[in-house]
């Protein structure tokens, strides 16, 4: 009988081996298909923009993450089949927003608005969740609250600005300034202050604004009472009043963000999320 050599012997099991670990991995559920991603991002942007359209028109880019979210509402018995489209309009956030009050949430956390752990919940055995956006902590900037993601941005809106900004108000703010209609009750909305600043530079400010992912438009007080400044929505912030997302939907619809729904008077920019912007 002829004795193989080493070498022979060696090859002889590696390919055992491999053939064995190919058989388990089947046996292990190797043949299991991966589960469809939800881009939350994509989501959330929809859900801000659809409701505030005029027609059915679909947010580029947010079609089959949305079409996963309404079928899991739908098979949920929480959104009629009719609506199951991937347009993200008042009938689908409706419809979020009663799963988020099942889940036991309330206020911000049941505004209709993806959050990452209602998105996820949601989609429990039937997708992942990617291009997950979070607030983030409630922390002080000077005398009001912001959350640490309108921290970070305005962080890079002073740095290409290579100036401060001084907060008039925050977020987290309900019951403030009635004029404000509720946009600063959530996150992601402040008013800057744009005192001894001219023409020229309050738009400057805004564009820079708008450049790292705020829907951002200087004020004067014929437009809502107050003395001029700048009042920014952060794009995309989970934690957004109603009013505030209906902002961020009207500034992608070329709208100055205030009740009579008026064309965009502020500086043209390519529009950004945050997370958009640190991918550039």
């Amino acid at each position: 009988m002829k004795v193989p050599s080493c070498a022979a012997a060696l090859v002889a099991a590696t390919l055992l081996a491999s053939l064995t670990g190919s058989a388990a991995a089947q046996a292990a559920g190797g043949d299991a298909k991966a589960l469809p991603n939800v881009n939350m991002e994509a989501t959330v942007k929809a859900a801000q923009i659809d409701p505030r359209r005029a027609d059915d028109t679909l947010t580029p880019g947010a079609k089959a993450s949305v079409l996963l979210v309404e079928q899991a509402l739908r098979d949920r018995k929480l959104l009629d089949a009719q609506w199951v489209d991937g347009y993200f309009g008042t009938t689908t956030v409706t419809a979020f927003a009663k799963y988020q009050k099942s889940l036991g949430y309330t206020g911000l956390d049941a505004s209709g608005l993806p959050g990452k752990t209602s998105l996820t919940k949601l989609g429990a055995d039937r997708y992942t969740v990617t291009h997950v956006i979070q607030p983030g902590d409630r922390v002080a900037s000077g005398d009001v609250v912001i959350n640490t993601r309108t921290r970070s941005m305005l962080a890079e809106a002073k740095r290409l600005l290579v100036r401060d900004l001084v907060l008039e108000q925050g977020s987290y703010n309900p019951g403030g300034d009635p004029t404000s209609a509720g946009t600063h009750d959530g996150g992601g909305v402040v008013d800057i202050s744009v005192e001894g600043l001219d023409a020229a530079t309050r738009t400057a400010v805004a564009r820079a604004l708008r450049v790292v992912g705020f829907a951002a438009w200087v004020r004067n007080p014929d437009q809502d009472d107050w003395p001029w400044h700048i009042h920014a929505v952060a794009i995309n912030d989970t934690d957004l009043s109603s009013s505030a997302q209906h902002q961020t939907g009207d500034y992608y619809l070329g709208l100055n963000g205030l009740a009579g729904r008026g064309p965009d008077d502020g500086p043209k920019v390519t529009i950004r999320t945050w997370e958009e912007y640190q991918l550039r």
